[in-house]
């Protein structure tokens, strides 16, 4: 255990090392580039900022007038014919907007039903199982000018069902 420690506590020193030095070596002006890639970094930062401050508005409202509930209630019945636990719905669809929401609602899932219960296992491989669709999608298309996504959303949403019903499957099989 130690020598991980030892590792992760040294990595990151290591790799700065060795990209000033392999810089140097190809004498490359280390510290301009440097100055370079953060100009570059923050006009891309500014580019998508109202994006994400949309993307936390509207997940913030979602949350505090009630529609997640709302939206659970009406799931119930065709989520349980499916083998879904209504409770997991709102945490489906936040995280497709929002990982530190969904953590949240995650959080309230295990305060609720407790960690290593069968909805807190399966609320968990949820959240590693699926990615922030729609935060992704805007964040990384817009920074880089892209309008036409193609299949780039259909494809996300089928990756993000698969994962729901593995997440499922394996709490299930955890459970038994």
């Amino acid at each position: 255990m130690q020598i991980i420690n030892f590792i992760s506590n040294a990595i990151v020193p290591l790799l700065l090392f060795y990209i000033i030095g392999f810089g140097l070596l190809m004498k490359q002006n280390v510290y301009d580039d440097f100055l370079t890639g953060a100009k570059e970094g923050l006009r891309t930062v500014a580019g998508i900022l109202p994006t994400l401050i949309g993307l936390m508005i509207a997940v913030g409202i979602l949350r505090a007038s009630g529609f997640l509930e709302f939206f659970s209630e009406k799931c119930m019945a065709w989520t349980s014919y499916l083998g879904i636990p209504p409770e997991l719905m709102p945490l489906a669809v936040i995280k497709m907007f929002s990982s530190s929401a969904a953590t949240g609602l995650l959080l309230d899932i295990y305060k609720e039903h407790g960690c290593d219960s069968f909805l807190g296992m399966a609320a968990s491989v949820m959240l590693s199982s699926t990615e922030t669709i729609f935060y992704t999608m805007s964040v990384y298309f817009l920074s880089v000018k892209i309008k036409k996504t193609r299949f780039t959303l259909a494809g996300a949403l089928v990756a993000t069902v698969a994962g729901i019903a593995a997440s499922i499957c394996l709490a299930r099989m955890w459970a038994t």
